[in-house]
């Protein structure tokens, strides 16, 4: 039952997260910095969040296993036989929680046979609220109002194309992808919140040629998908696939409505 009720059930979750998020967030005594053994920052609101979403995840209806960044390390061995799973960032954005500039999302999908099929992006400083099921459309709720949401068509040589960057990773590979475009508008913006701006129709591309995690995805993807857009695979222009034996994503082109 991938529906709209099961999507509403599933932002209330991620309103749940958020709010603990922002009240570690708003105080700043509580504002610890542990590190991981990437050394990647991972902050105490990383683990509320995560605490709350598996809580109230496993009390829905419907069971699914869940794979979160905070609780990754289940074997490929058990996960390989997950049909369908609940796919988990407590807090997508952790350098720019660190940094305080309210670019960060919790991020909840539901995968079936590799693909998003349901997902939930909510942006706590923001409150907005970004959610979608296939074949039903993305939207987003924001200040008691529900707006569709609609991606931009373009082609690759049309002039001043907006492009989403990482605020963290500009790196050779994208500035030589951008260079190929004519004028194109550069615009960073940090976590998930990169593919929103494509689904809003706001910007018309967002080339991601760094590293990735699933989980750093596959909300957003399902959201930019339903408004019509596209996450490919940047070699094979295939959409990406989720429980891979590695989590890592190959290096993959967001785009709105692309024509050739």
């Amino acid at each position: 039952m991938h529906d709209i009720i099961l999507a509403k059930k599933v932002a209330k979750i991620a309103k749940k997260a958020g709010d603990a998020i922002m009240d570690i967030y708003n105080n700043s005594d509580n504002f610890q910095v542990q590190h991981k053994a990437d050394e990647s920052p991972l902050t105490i609101a990383d683990q509320a969040a995560n605490e709350i979403i598996c809580l109230h995840l496993e009390k829905l209806e419907i069971k699914h296993p869940i794979i979160s960044e905070e609780n990754k390390s289940i074997g490929f061995k058990t996960r390989k036989n997950y049909t369908q799973y609940w796919l988990v960032d407590p807090l997508d954005g952790t350098k720019e929680f660190i940094n305080r500039n309210g670019e960060f999302t919790v991020n909840i999908a539901l995968i079936d046979n590799q693909r998003p099929v349901l997902g939930v992006v909510y942006a706590p400083v923001l409150d907005e609220m970004y959610f979608a099921v296939k074949d039903k459309g993305a939207f987003l709720a924001k200040e008691n109002n529900t707006t569709q949401l609609r991606v931009s068509t373009f082609t690759k040589n049309d002039k001043n194309l907006s492009v989403v960057c990482s605020r963290s990773h500009l790196n050779e590979a994208t500035q030589v992808f951008v260079n190929e475009l004519d004028n194109p508008e550069l615009i960073t913006q940090g976590s998930s919140l990169k593919f929103l701006i494509l689904a809003k129709g706001e910007a018309h591309l967002y080339p991601r040629l760094a590293p990735t995690m699933e989980w750093d995805t596959g909300a957003a993807q399902i959201v930019l998908e339903e408004a019509g857009g596209k996450v490919l695979h940047a070699e094979t222009m295939e959409p990406l696939l989720y429980n891979k034996e590695n989590l890592l994503n190959p290096h993959f082109i967001a785009s709105g409505n692309l024509k050739y």
